[in-house]
């Protein structure tokens, strides 16, 4: 069996993690794993495994005749079985299987904005679905709106997996030992930095020698421009620090104490389950899957989005409370161990493979 994760970049994010992660973890299950890169690199490009073959098509534009060409082409010499098209890598992966009709095409559906559905443009998708062997879904919400809209019979909720990656450290967080918290998001409005920003205000109030540390890439666009201008605005520039995308993930969680995301939406964070590996008390708040994750309140604190209070008072908890706070970091650490790792996910994922063969 020959598979192809076919994704549109390799800059840091969760679609692009599990792509690279699932291709390296195929290694030792099937015969030849493969990546491609369609629209852009990244630094993830440095993760992807010796033995994973990898094509970059440098794709300008969707109907990009010559990108198309050259996939089909390299499909066709490696003798490719599986196409695994993450997010709106499905329109590219849907042309390539019409023009070789024996490929198996299965889409991976990492949506973030899973608690609002109603709003996906979706037609296009709707469209193309007729085409899809199988569906893998990041979470349950997903799933069923798979199963309701889309045209596919076969649809799985599969959880994602993160792999704990050694690599040097580069980054030296400011700020305190002991008295750090990370929170691991790109600058997206789903990801909700200002109520976080808010709520660290009330923090800092009170204990003046925590820092807060958001590490995730920065478009440089409207929303960064807000996150920075509220972060003045709160008087936080010696205490919220922005990093922009890093490539010594663990490394910098190792730096940290507490691990937080205050998404108003999500599928399921890399982040989250990364905080786990990296032995961090974790809160977060209650969209996705990121609820079931946790499980209970001995695996960490879980919110509802957008509830600033909520969120200042769980910080709180875990300063005020350091021997829990190790305890709750090393329940939630055994959970991601046990029921997200790296080796369950692959093996689920072959068999699907092994099922539309």
């Amino acid at each position: 069996m020959r598979v192809l994760q076919l994704i549109d970049s390799l800059q840091p994010g969760g679609a692009e993690r599990v792509a690279v992660n699932i291709a390296n973890g195929l290694e030792s299950y099937i015969d030849k794993s493969f990546l491609c890169a369609s629209r852009s690199e990244g630094e993830l490009k440095n993760a992807i495994s010796q033995n994973v073959e990898y094509i970059y098509l440098k794709k300008m534009y969707t109907l990009d005749l010559r990108a198309i060409r050259n996939l089909n082409i390299y499909i066709k010499r490696n003798k490719i079985d599986i196409i695994h098209a993450h997010s709106s890598s499905f329109f590219l992966a849907t042309i390539i299987k019409l023009l070789n009709r024996k490929i198996k095409l299965v889409w991976h559906d990492h949506y973030g904005n899973s608690e609002f559905l109603r709003k996906r443009k979706s037609v296009i998708l709707k469209l193309l679905s007729r085409y899809f062997d199988f569906i893998i879904c990041v979470n349950k919400n997903l799933e069923k709106w798979a199963r309701n809209y889309l045209k596919v019979k076969s649809v799985k909720y599969l959880p994602n997996f993160a792999v704990k990656r050694e690599i040097n450290q580069v980054t030296n967080l400011s700020g305190e030992s002991y008295k750090r918290i990370i929170c691991l998001a790109n600058l997206r409005p789903q990801k909700d930095h200002l109520t976080l920003l808010r709520a660290f205000k009330n923090v800092v109030t009170e204990f003046s020698d925590w820092t807060l540390h958001l590490v995730g890439k920065d478009f440089k666009d409207e929303y960064s421009q807000i996150v920075k201008s509220e972060i003045s605005n709160l008087n936080l520039s010696n205490a919220a620090i922005i990093y922009g995308s890093k490539p010594d993930v663990f490394p910098i969680l190792k730096q940290c104490d507490i691990g937080i995301l205050t998404s108003k939406s999500e599928g399921l964070p890399i982040a989250l389950l990364e905080y786990g590996l990296a032995n961090l008390p974790v809160l977060t708040t209650d969209v996705g899957e990121c609820g079931n994750v946790i499980g209970n309140k001995e695996n960490g604190i879980v919110v509802n989005s957008q509830d600033e209070k909520a969120i200042y008072k769980g910080i709180k908890f875990y300063i005020e409370n350091e021997n829990k706070r190790k305890e709750i970091a090393d329940s939630f650490t055994a959970k991601v161990l046990s029921e997200f790792s790296q080796e369950a996910v692959i093996k689920s994922i072959n068999l699907i493979y092994n099922q539309i063969l």
